[in-house]
């Protein structure tokens, strides 16, 4: 796509956002949407039994369907339909063709509570059009149950509930740096195996036993993963009554068969130790988090380690309520790929879209840095500019993508500057039900691509709507 064609674009983007006359009264962030959630489960709609507080909205009549007298018994409904549109000029900065394709998915639920007992199932259609290259298990999975698990909750003391889950389902853990549910790619990271929650007052502990799933094309064909193993301990101290401050500590195991690095292939077990302090003020907010890496890697030492994360602050009261936020983060790659000891931190199953909406490269063996701002033209519309710049934290290792796959070898260049990317991005939440987006980036190289194959400018565009209840 040419510069002077996305210029034109970006500008018709935000002369539309300010332009639009909107009338939900909701956030724009489909990832932190009040009420609704990504994963759909931890959404509480009991309260609706209570006829005073409803609010005579369409939708209520779907999310509580009483089904005994004393509302001991019902049922909550939903959908998420989602179209997104993603082309690509220069892929991997001009090493494979131009790439464009509109990603499709369906996803409805039901949550049936009896009591203590509660049964969740979320089936997902997907599909994919327009695409030239051969389809990935992201792209689509045709039809597929996405979740499906039983749970059982119970009173074990005063303020503290033992919950117990077994099936399939998404999980996302703290900020989801090391677990969480690929949301921003068409076929979302479910796993299959099951969960312990103690809960108080100000406290959650959970200990996890989960396998993922390995998507395929065809229809009712996805299969637990004989490849990767996830275990752990996350615990998590709240240190308000809203829960919005708080800190993180947790322990997490993995046991991936065949990983892949630029030093080689090899079993791996990875054994997580980590820590994560949180905070939202309304006005300033927080989220740091660190984390070392031991075990072994083709029956070798591994070692590695990781801290990043994100601060920002809010203006409300002043014009276009703009939002600053600085996210950083400092990854360990392998310092010596003739050494047998490993260094390369693994992200194990990190957000589909770690850094932006769209990017090439992933959380290892990186350092870096991405200012933003976002600004509210309108109630109902955001308006957000970033720039990143990536360099490599090791010299003498290769760079990755957000799946772990290796994007170039580090092993022809001692250059560390990787690139910038710089990304607009506007949504407006049309109904309290439709979100619509749009993102247009670029990413520029640095001497490191440059110094290690093709490095012409990627171009990204991204079109998205989605509508969910």
């Amino acid at each position: 796509m040419p510069v002077t064609s996305i210029r034109a674009f970006v500008v018709a983007i935000i002369v539309g956002a300010t332009q639009v006359e909107a009338q939900a009264q909701v956030g724009t962030d489909i990832g932190r949407a009040p009420t609704l959630t990504i994963e759909r489960y931890p959404e509480s709609w009991s309260y609706l039994a209570d006829p005073a507080r409803q609010t005579g909205r369409w939708t209520e009549p779907f999310k509580y369907i009483p089904l005994s007298t004393d509302g001991s018994t019902y049922l909550t409904t939903g959908l998420e339909v989602r179209s997104r549109y993603e082309g690509y000029a220069n892929v991997r900065w001009g090493e494979a063709p131009d790439d464009g394709y509109v990603w499709h998915r369906f996803m409805p639920y039901a949550d049936f509570h009896v009591g203590k007992l509660r049964l969740f199932a979320q089936p997902i259609v997907s599909g994919i059009s327009g695409v030239r290259r051969a389809k990935r298990p992201v792209d689509t999975t045709g039809a597929d149950m996405l979740q499906a698990f039983v749970e059982v909750e119970v009173d074990v003391a005063e303020a503290t509930s033992l919950r117990m889950s077994a099936g399939r389902k998404l999980i996302s853990l703290g900020a989801g740096r090391f677990v969480d549910t690929r949301y921003g790619p068409n076929i979302p990271q479910a796993f299959d195996g099951f969960d312990i929650s103690l809960t108080g007052k100000a406290w959650q502990v959970t200990a996890l036993y989960f396998r993922p799933v390995d998507n395929r094309l065809d229809d009712f064909d996805d299969r637990t993963s004989t490849q990767k193993t996830l275990w752990g301990v996350y615990a998590t101290r709240w240190l308000g009554e809203n829960r919005a401050t708080g800190f993180d500590v947790f322990y997490l195991g993995l046991r991936d068969r065949n990983a892949v690095y630029d030093q080689g292939a090899g079993n791996e077990l990875v054994h997580t130790f980590g820590a994560r302090i949180f905070g939202d003020t309304g006005s300033s907010y927080w989220n740091l988090e660190a984390a070392v890496q031991q075990g072994t890697f083709a029956n070798r030492r591994r070692a590695a380690w990781g801290i990043g994360g994100e601060i920002g602050h809010r203006f409300p009261q002043a014009p276009l309520q703009p939002d600053l936020r600085l996210a950083a983060d400092v990854i360990s790659g392998d310092d010596d790929p003739d050494d047998p000891e490993l260094g390369t931190l693994n992200p194990l199953f990190p957000r589909g879209k770690y850094f932006v909406s769209q990017s090439p490269i992933g959380p290892r063996n990186l350092i870096h840095v991405r200012p933003s701002i976002t600004i509210r033209p309108h109630t109902d519309v955001e308006l957000s500019l970033s720039g990143s710049a990536y360099w490599r934290q090791s010299t003498d290792d290769g760079i990755y993508a957000i799946s772990g796959a290796l994007v170039r070898s580090g092993k022809d260049s001692d250059a560390r500057f990787i690139g910038t990317q710089a990304e607009i991005a506007v949504a407006w939440q049309a109904t309290p039900e439709l979100n619509l987006a749009a993102s247009v980036g670029v990413f520029d190289p640095g001497t490191f691509i440059r110094e290690t194959g093709s490095s012409q400018v990627i171009k990204l565009i991204g079109v998205m709507a989605n509508y969910r209840f």
